[in-house]
């Protein structure tokens, strides 16, 4: 067994497939999750996991090129749009609905337990050379 990182085996085993360019959905509890992508459902109960330990537990695995989110999150969650800003410089605003539409692209979806309005973040990607 592993005693550091992640050890959801599923989550585990989907960060090993990615590769540059793909797309990583960390989604709150109420995001409708798309056909499509691999799913992994982190959510155990309401702010179990947060999205603040699940976005800082995938950006310890994974290269981030860069991320996209709902312009809305500033006012309706200003507590997620803070962290996301300071964790990822350069993050992009759209729409919510394009963020939704954004994500039917995605290669990987992780759902958090997080119970407050647009905790979602679109992450691209890079590689580490």
């Amino acid at each position: 067994m592993k005693k550091a990182g992640i050890l959801n085996r599923h989550l585990a085993g989907a960060l090993a497939e990615l590769g540059h360019g793909d797309g990583v959905l960390i989604c709150d509890a109420g995001m409708p999750v798309p056909a499509g992508p691999r799913v992994v459902d982190l959510a155990f109960r309401a702010g179990v996991p947060s999205f603040a330990e699940v976005l800082d537990g995938l950006l310890d695995e994974l290269v981030v090129e860069g991320g996209t989110a709902a312009y809305e999150v500033r006012e309706a969650n200003p507590g997620a749009a803070r962290l996301m800003e300071e964790r990822l410089p350069g993050l992009a605003h759209v729409p919510h609905d394009e963020l939704k539409a954004l994500s039917a692209d995605a290669r990987l979806v992780v759902r958090t337990g997080e119970a407050r309005p647009y905790a979602n973040v679109l992450l691209r990607c890079g590689v580490f050379f």
